[in-house]
Order: C-alpha cells, then sequence, then structure tokens
C-alpha cells in the first residue's frame, strides 16, 4: 500500500513538473504547425467527454488520446473502424487492430487518413480552373502501439507514427511518437486515475518534389533557360504535454459513471483545458452509455475564434457470448462549418 502511494505521488509529482516546465517554454506561433492532421481525434467514445479522457481512455480509441490504455484493452483482441465528416467536407476514416501477448503486452496497428475529394487545379496561365482538371490531396499516418501493464494500477505505452502527405507534385514524410503513462487507484483512492501523455515528438517536415522546380533564366552567365527547385522550410510537428485526471465508480450494480479533466500543453497553440463525463446503466447484456464534453482556452477572448464547440454522444454495447460489439456516435459543435459527427464501431474477442 505505502508502495502504491508513493509511485502514485511520484508520478502526480512529475506530471506538474512537465506542464510547468512546457508552460514556461511555450511557443506561441500558432498556425505554423506541420502535419496538423495528428491533432484530429478518432473514435467517438473519448471525443464525446470533450477528449478529457486522458486518464480513463482505453482499449483501441486510446492509441489517439493516451497509448497507455492499450493495455487495458477487454479481452484478448480487437477490432475497431471509425468514420468522422470534419471541417470543409474532408472525410477522416480510421482502422485499428490490436491484441496481447501475454506478460509481453499489447501490440496495436492503427491507420488514419484524410479524404480531400476533387479539388479543381488552377494554374497562372488557368486560374479559374476552366480545364475540369482535378487534384486529390492524400494523408496518411500509420501507427504502432507496444503497451503494458506494469502492475494492477499502472500501464505504459508508446506509439511510433508514419507521416505521409502528398499535394500533386509534392509530398513528405515525417516520424513522430506518442508516450503515455496511466495510474488508477492513485494515492489509494479507489475510482481516481491520472493520464500523462507526450505527443507528436519528432523531427521537422518539409516538401520536395518535382511541383517545386521552376523554369528561369539564370542571373549568372548566358546560360540557356532552365529548373530551378525551390528549397521549401521545415516546420515543427504539433508538439504537446497533455495531464488528465478522472474519477468513475458505481451508482448501482449495473450503473456507472466517470467524470474526467485535463490539460493540454501545446507548443504551437494556445493552452487547452477540457472536462468531460460518462454515464451508463446496463440491461440484461446491453449497455447503454451518455456522454458530453466541452473545452476552453482561457487565452482565446473572442468566443468566435473558437473552432469547436461543446461535444455529445451516446453509445450502445452488446456481448454475444463470443465478442463484445460497441457502436458510439458523437456530435461536436463547429464555428462557420458544419458540425462534425463520429461513428465507430469496435469488436472484442
Amino acid at each position: 500500500m505505502k508502495k502504491s502511494f508513493f509511485v502514485g505521488a511520484l508520478l502526480l509529482c512529475v506530471a506538474v513538473l512537465l506542464v510547468a516546465t512546457t508552460g514556461v517554454a511555450q511557443n506561441q506561433r500558432i498556425g505554423t504547425a506541420a502535419a496538423s492532421e495528428l491533432l484530429i481525434p478518432v473514435g467517438a467514445r473519448d471525443l464525446a467527454q470533450g477528449g478529457a479522457s486522458i486518464a480513463s481512455s482505453e482499449g483501441l480509441e486510446s492509441i489517439h488520446w493516451n497509448p497507455a490504455g492499450v493495455a487495458r484493452m477487454n479481452g484478448g483482441a480487437e477490432g475497431m473502424f471509425s468514420s468522422m465528416s470534419y471541417i470543409a467536407d474532408i472525410r477522416v476514416s480510421y482502422g485499428a487492430v490490436g491484441a496481447k501477448f501475454g506478460e509481453f503486452g499489447s501490440v496495436a496497428l492503427s491507420l488514419k487518413s484524410l479524404d480531400f475529394g476533387d479539388i479543381p487545379l488552377t494554374t497562372v496561365d488557368d486560374p479559374q480552373g476552366l480545364s475540369g482538371a482535378t487534384y486529390s490531396p492524400s494523408y496518411m499516418t500509420l501507427g504502432l502501439t507496444y503497451s503494458r501493464q506494469i502492475t494492477d494500477a499502472a500501464s505504459v505505452g508508446v506509439t511510433a507514427k508514419f507521416i505521409s502527405e502528398t499535394i500533386a507534385r509534392v509530398s513528405s514524410s515525417g516520424l513522430a511518437f506518442d508516450v503515455g503513462v496511466q495510474y488508477r487507484g492513485l494515492l489509494n483512492l479507489s475510482g481516481l486515475a491520472l493520464g500523462i501523455t507526450i505527443k507528436n515528438i519528432g523531427p521537422q517536415m518539409k516538401y520536395s518534389g518535382s511541383g517545386l522546380l521552376h523554369l528561369a533564366t539564370s542571373s549568372e552567365g548566358l546560360r540557356p533557360e532552365q529548373y530551378f527547385a525551390s528549397e521549401a522550410a521545415g516546420f515543427e510537428l504539433p508538439s504537446m504535454i497533455e495531464l488528465g485526471a478522472s474519477y468513475g465508480g458505481k451508482v448501482e450494480d449495473n450503473m456507472m459513471y466517470n467524470i474526467s479533466g485535463s490539460y493540454a500543453s501545446n507548443n504551437l497553440y494556445v493552452d487547452e483545458y477540457r472536462l468531460g463525463g460518462e454515464y451508463g446503466i446496463t440491461l440484461s447484456g446491453v449497455g447503454l452509455f451518455a456522454r458530453g464534453g466541452y473545452d476552453f482556452y482561457p487565452q482565446i477572448k473572442d468566443k468566435n475564434d473558437r473552432i469547436f464547440g461543446a461535444t455529445v454522444g451516446f453509445g450502445v454495447t452488446y456481448n454475444t457470448g463470443g465478442a463484445n460489439l460497441a457502436v458510439d456516435f458523437a456530435y461536436r459543435q463547429v464555428q462557420l462549418f458544419d458540425a462534425n459527427t463520429v461513428f465507430s464501431l469496435k469488436v472484442g474477442f
């Protein structure tokens, strides 16, 4: 018991130190990050709680929120698919599979892709796009996650992400890492959990390709007109540190609740504070869940400058005897664009 108390207190101190250090060194170059698609959430269950479930997220949904939760998946294997209508008619598709391998831990593979549709191609000679030609950017992120429960209370996880972006005749690729810790029974209080994540740590990304070639005449000598390559600038990944806590329990044997809060310190954006909750009831093997959440940006004074607003959602689970099925939905308010809607399907064995 003393050991658990000490470990929990140590994790809490480390979390506070990390957040305080990042807050001092925070860089407010808003809008200059590379691979901003890494920040797009996946999975309806946690998004419906406002993304506050850093400490309580588990299973394949937690790959995005906190990879330490992958070790807490129900059963020996899981598969998940999620589809999200994002801003500006962008469709975000996400799929993941994972399995437990005994004392070795849990391993999961995930893929996120963005569908921008067909965009009219405009050029200097055809600024209106009258030719009818189109192009479609290709953005994909492939992730490999390893997670393990160190004790019944503590779990850790790490995700390596390969990033690929292609726009017409230019492309860029990069590598990023997420690291997370979850600790349940914090300070020997049943139901109290702590989560810490460090996300999107990796080298800068920059574009290259034939689309950066320009036909020009050299200003030196008598060389004829030829192609010159423009060197693109490199941009940092949107790295961040998140600290979350949650408290949950049961009202009755078939009724549960969970309340979560988190703080996110972004290197290239303003700080975020998130709150969320979940309430569930199980009847005849069917679980019904209601969820809600909200995030705050204290440094954004004008509410019209906020892109996203409140989130709500629901979920249904059913145990067939051989498999656990979960269907989740989330709705998120969006300024200037249509609201985001997310559907998720998860199967556990």
